[in-house]
């Protein structure tokens, strides 16, 4: 008879938080619920008496001088560039699990997000351009792109089990598509003049990763400082730096080193030895026994390994901080009568979910795209709307796009128009759910 308590790990007296803590991490909602609450606390502060310092802090300068070299940044680039960049990472890691071994396999089932991503980016732009045509803000049209990812699971978690989970699948792929999609605009549209010389090293240092990685060198802190100095290399190009991030996701592979089988085997070589304390010392049993953790650890893919670790970093603290850098609006009636935030709010309310939705139908209707089982076009239309949310990418790229004067009138489009599309989303899912339980 098996001692279950025995197949567990030795329980420690830090387990009686880190195991809470385990499971507040993994409830993916509340990354969006504390995302909420820094929006909000960035605004109360942006329109109390502390509003000066409390934008001040974030033009604080930090960084380094190498001779020549300066790398002193803001406080809010760093935050933007920088610490972004580790959620662009994990957001290309998502793309491309899902995409290699998840759920997007199948073409036609991955060709639906992917197509209604494409249709939530190019409707929008094309309302945006026609309200600003010939006006200062025109060039800003990348903030009605993208879809907040920690918003729109967020929402989806009120319903729990009662809304299916191919939309959760839906509009998890739609958002990771459209902000790889956003990000390679923002690298393209919204850079500066290029310096081939440090573009020419973060290639090198691309293919440097390629090289260890073909020798097997599966460290990785030594991935990590080679993607600082890639990172460093980028940002001074005049190429927006998080693309690195998108770029070093991509790369990163997806193939488990530790099959099951050969994983079993080490671990037999460790249980056949018998009980006692023999794990000191240069030993063969201690070497066993290193072996064995190192096979556990490598039986997962590097994809997921890294997701695992980051994911729960980027959603309750870069996020958070992200909103505090960017989202401190100061509220004055006379912005929201510029152009800028009527043509933000229209793209955002109007333009994605007419994009999503209809470019999603033409694509099922031509036979490029499948609907996943479960999916119905009600619900598909539910998750169109929800998809103007677009705080997070918005701001993002509004703070590359606008000048001073007309950014605070962009940033309250961008607030009041992610704001009304939660609220149609969330009023058509609840409609929905309480149609189905009537039926059912």
């Amino acid at each position: 008879m098996i001692d279950k308590r025995s197949s567990r790990l030795p329980h420690e007296i830090a387990d009686r938080f880190t195991i809470l803590f385990g499971r507040f991490l993994k409830v993916e909602a509340l990354a969006g619920g504390l995302l909420l609450l820094a929006v909000l606390l960035a605004m109360a502060l942006a329109n109390s008496p502390w509003a000066i310092p409390f934008k001040a802090l974030w033009e604080i300068p930090i960084g380094l001088n190498f001779g020549s070299l300066n790398f002193t940044r803001s406080l809010q680039h760093w935050i933007n560039d920088g610490l972004m960049t580790s959620f662009f990472f994990v957001i290309s890691l998502e793309l491309k699990r899902e995409i290699v071994i998840g759920e997007l396999r199948n073409v036609k089932l991955a060709a639906l997000p992917f197509v209604a991503a494409l249709g939530g980016m190019i409707v929008p732009i094309l309302i945006y351009l026609a309200f600003m045509r010939g006006q200062p803000g025109y060039y800003g049209w990348g903030t009605v792109m993208a879809t907040d990812t920690a918003f729109v699971i967020g929402c989806l978690a009120l319903f729990g089990s009662r809304i299916p989970s191919a939309l959760r699948l839906f509009l998890l792929s739609l958002a990771i598509f459209d902000d790889v999609g956003a990000i390679l605009v923002v690298a393209v549209g919204y850079g500066e003049a290029l310096n081939w010389s440090a573009l020419g090293l973060a290639v090198f240092g691309f293919g440097l990763i390629l090289g260890l990685a073909f020798l097997g060198i599966r460290s990785i802190p030594v991935y990590f400082l080679l993607g600082c100095i890639i990172w460093l290399c980028v940002d001074a190009s005049g190429v927006h730096a998080t693309i690195s991030g998108v770029i070093l996701g991509v790369m990163t592979p997806t193939r488990i080193w530790v099959n099951d089988m050969r994983l079993r085997e080490i671990l037999g070589q460790v249980l056949s030895y018998p009980k006692g304390e023999h794990w000191s010392g240069d030993t063969m049993d201690r070497h066993h026994l290193r072996q064995a953790g190192r096979a556990v650890t490598e039986s997962l893919s590097p994809v997921e390994r890294i997701e695992m670790t980051l994911h729960p970093w980027v959603g309750f603290a870069v996020m958070p901080a992200f909103a505090l850098a960017n989202a401190g609006i100061t509220i004055d009636s006379a912005d929201f009568g510029q152009s800028v935030s009527l043509a933000i709010v229209t793209g955002l309310v109007l333009g994605k979910p007419l994009g999503v939705f209809g470019f999603s139908w033409v694509a099922v209707r031509i036979g490029i795209a499948v609907r996943a089982p479960g999916l119905s076009w009600s619900y598909l239309a539910a998750g169109a709307c929800l998809t103007g949310i677009g705080f997070t990418m918005s701001l993002f790229i509004a703070d590359l796009s606008y000048n001073a004067e007309m950014l605070n009138a962009a940033k309250l489009g961008i607030f009041c128009g992610s704001v009304i599309s939660a609220t149609i989303g969330l009023l058509v899912l609840v409609w929905l759910t309480f149609r189905h339980r009537l039926l059912f």
